[in-house]
């Protein structure tokens, strides 16, 4: 992994970052540990990791001046990343219970069920860029069968409004697909 130039050299802002992590980097795991006890304290590292990922690739981590309230900062950011975790942890659950329905001759083997995980975590992942009516309307469609008229109703939109909705969807997800 090729470090960025604006992190790889000492200023006020990276040393913020650092003086965050040293500060607070056992606090953070802790706290995730607490809260993700049956998981043990491996995916609580992970988790702090990826919380600082995040600080050192955000606008924010560009700003010199200390942060005011390090560990409210950390914890809402922290919140973020186990929403991820979870929703991550729930679809391969859901991707697992699917896949045990399949008689075995039919089950993808280890390589396709790796790339269709991957495949199934990016949709997600896509699909959390979307505006949360779109998206609904998008599942609402997809996942739950339901027909246009009866989202309409359910979400009370217009018709072409759900066709609109469902067809932004639609074309975010496309452009998941190579270029040919």
């Amino acid at each position: 992994m090729t470090i960025a130039p604006s992190l790889s050299h000492p200023t006020p802002a990276n040393n913020r970052v650092a003086t965050l992590y040293v500060e607070n980097h056992a606090w953070l795991r802790n706290w995730l540990a607490y809260r993700l006890r049956s998981w043990g304290r491996g995916v609580a590292d992970d988790l702090a990791h990826d919380v600082f990922l995040r600080i050192l690739l955000s606008p924010d981590a560009r700003q010199p001046e200390p942060i005011r309230q390090p560990r409210a900062y950390l914890t809402k950011i922290a919140n973020c990343v186990l929403v991820s975790w979870r929703r991550r942890q729930s679809l391969e659950l859901a991707w697992l219970d699917a896949l045990a329905t399949l008689p075995e001759p039919q089950q993808p083997s280890p390589e396709q069920q790796s790339v269709i995980l991957e495949s199934l975590h990016e949709i997600d992942a896509l699909l959390d860029t979307l505006k949360p009516r779109i998206r609904q309307a998008f599942l609402m469609a997809t996942l739950d069968g339901m027909k246009q008229k009866d989202i309409a109703a359910a979400l009370n939109i217009a018709l072409p409004t759900v066709k609109k909705y469902i067809h932004a969807a639609y074309v975010t997800c496309l452009s998941l697909l190579p270029d040919e």
